[in-house]
C-alpha cells in the first residue's frame, strides 16, 4: 500500500490493463471446466456430465492431434525467426538512413500493412494467384510458362504464409527495434567512427550487440505464442480448403472447426486447453534457458 501511494498514478496508468486481463483473461479460466464435460445448454458450464478425459481421448484418437500440433510450432517458428530476422534488418537499414524525408517515407510504406487486415490479404492473393484468373497466372500464360496452382499444391504455402506474415508485420517490428536503436548512446558511435570504424563494423560491433537484450525480451514474449497460431490468417487464406488441410491446419483452425462443425464446445475446449499447456511448458522451458546463458535477459 505504502508503494501504491507512492506511485499512484502509475497504478492508475496500468488499472486499465489490469481490468482487461482480469475480465478476458482470468475470468474465462472457469471455462476450462468445458473441457473435462459432455457440455449441454441445459447443464451449462458447471452441472452438464462430467466425462473426464474423453474429450481429450477423442482428440487424440482423431490421428489429428500431432497433425495440427507440428503445423502450428513449426509455422510460428518459422514466423517467429523470418520476423526477427527482417524486423532487424529494417530497423538497422532505417537508423542508417539520413534524408528524413525518405525516412519517414520508407517507415510508413512498411507500416501500412499492419492496418490491412487479412480478410482483405486474402482477397488480395486469390485475385493474384488464382489458377484460372489470376494476374500472375495471366502473366505466366501470356510468356508461354506453366500457371501456378497454389490452392491445389501444398509445397507453395511453405513459403506463401511466412512471406505474407512477414510482410504484415516487419513494419510493426521495426519501429520495436528502432526505437532500441535510438536509444543507443550515440558517443559510442562517435567514437567508434574517430577510431577508423566503418558503417559495416559500427553495425555488428556495435548496433547489433546492443539490440541483443530487445532480441531475447521479444523472442520470449514470441515465444508465449508459439501454440497460438494466427487464426485470421490460415482461415482467411486456406479456408476449408481440404487439399491443403494437412499442410495448414493449426490447432486454432481445428478447434473452429469443431465447435462450428458439431457445436462440440467440449472437444474445443480441451484443444484450446491442451494448447495453452503446451505454451506454458515452452515458455518455462524457454526462460530457464536464457536463466542459465544470462540471468538478467530472463523474463522471470
Amino acid at each position: 500500500m505504502k508503494d501504491i501511494r507512492r506511485n499512484w498514478l502509475l497504478y492508475l496508468m496500468f488499472l486499465p490493463v489490469a481490468v482487461y486481463f482480469v475480465v478476458f483473461a482470468y475470468i474465462p479460466m472457469g471455462g476450462v471446466v468445458m473441457a473435462f464435460e459432455s457440455y449441454s445448454r441445459q447443464g451449462g458450464m458447471f452441472l452438464s456430465e462430467w466425462v473426464g478425459f474423453d474429450n481429450f481421448h477423442y482428440f487424440f484418437a482423431s490421428g489429428k492431434a500431432w497433425l495440427v500440433t507440428r503445423n502450428t510450432f513449426v509455422y510460428n517458428i518459422m514466423f517467429l525467426g523470418c520476423y526477427t530476422v527482417f524486423s532487424i534488418v529494417a530497423a538497422v537499414f532505417l537508423s542508417e538512413i539520413r534524408r528524413k524525408s525518405f525516412k519517414k517515407l520508407s517507415q510508413t510504406l512498411m507500416f501500412l500493412p499492419y492496418f490491412i487486415s487479412w480478410v482483405t490479404v486474402s482477397a488480395f492473393v486469390y485475385n493474384f494467384l488464382n489458377y484460372e484468373y489470376g494476374i500472375v497466372n495471366k502473366i505466366l500464360h501470356y510468356v508461354d510458362a506453366q500457371a501456378l496452382d497454389i490452392y491445389s499444391n501444398t509445397s507453395y504455402w511453405y513459403f506463401l504464409l511466412p512471406f505474407l506474415y512477414v510482410w504484415k508485420w516487419v513494419g510493426y517490428g521495426s519501429i520495436l527495434y528502432l526505437a532500441a536503436i535510438v536509444g543507443i548512446d550515440q558517443e559510442i558511435y562517435e567514437a567508434a567512427t574517430i577510431d577508423g570504424a566503418t558503417r559495416i563494423q559500427r553495425i555488428a560491433r556495435i548496433t547489433l550487440p546492443l539490440l541483443k537484450p530487445t532480441m531475447i525480451f521479444l523472442l520470449l514474449l514470441g515465444l508465449g505464442r508459439i501454440m497460438r497460431g494466427e487464426f485470421d490468417m490460415f482461415y482467411q487464406l486456406i479456408g476449408n480448403n481440404g487439399l491443403l488441410m494437412d499442410a495448414t491446419d493449426i490447432i486454432d483452425t481445428l478447434a473452429f472447426r469443431s465447435l462450428m462443425g458439431s457445436a462440440d464446445f467440449g472437444m474445443a475446449s480441451s484443444v484450446g486447453l491442451y494448447q495453452s499447456v503446451l505454451t506454458l511448458i515452452i515458455i518455462l522451458a524457454a526462460n530457464w534457458l536464457v536463466r542459465r546463458y544470462d540471468r538478467e535477459q530472463a523474463l522471470f
